[in-house]
């Protein structure tokens, strides 16, 4: 059984950076598609950045584009979500996520079958 653990958030001000990651336990090669998902207080959750382990293919929502890097690390089984020039509306609790699918269907929950059980990002102003 897939179990994913989250660090690395914290507290930064705004234009800051942190680097989240994430270990991978009982690792399934089914689960060919990882990604970070995050909330924000009274918001959806929404689809951060996804990669596709079988060709190292990713995806970001519009809003981190150029500023958040997803990658994996497949020595340690890890997943990194670097996050640069960090803004307030980053503030949000980011789970990490794997599934199945080959990340066919984008940055949607309809792929994951497995959730981290989080870490918070705030970022002051």
């Amino acid at each position: 059984q897939v179990r994913l653990v989250e660090s690395g958030g914290g507290s930064v001000e705004a234009g800051g950076s942190l680097r989240l990651s994430c270990a991978a336990s009982g690792y399934n090669s089914r689960h060919n598609c990882m990604g970070w998902f995050r909330q924000a207080p009274g918001k959806e959750r929404e689809g951060v950045a996804q990669i596709y382990t079988g060709t190292g293919g990713t995806m970001y929502t519009d809003s981190v584009k150029g500023r958040f890097t997803i990658w994996r690390d497949y020595a340690d089984n890890t997943l990194y979500l670097q996050m640069l020039n960090l803004k307030p509306e980053d503030t949000a609790m980011y789970y990490c996520v794997a599934g199945a699918g080959g990340c066919a269907s984008g940055l949607s929950e309809a792929w994951v079958d497995v959730w981290g059980q989080g870490t918070q990002v705030t970022v002051s102003s």
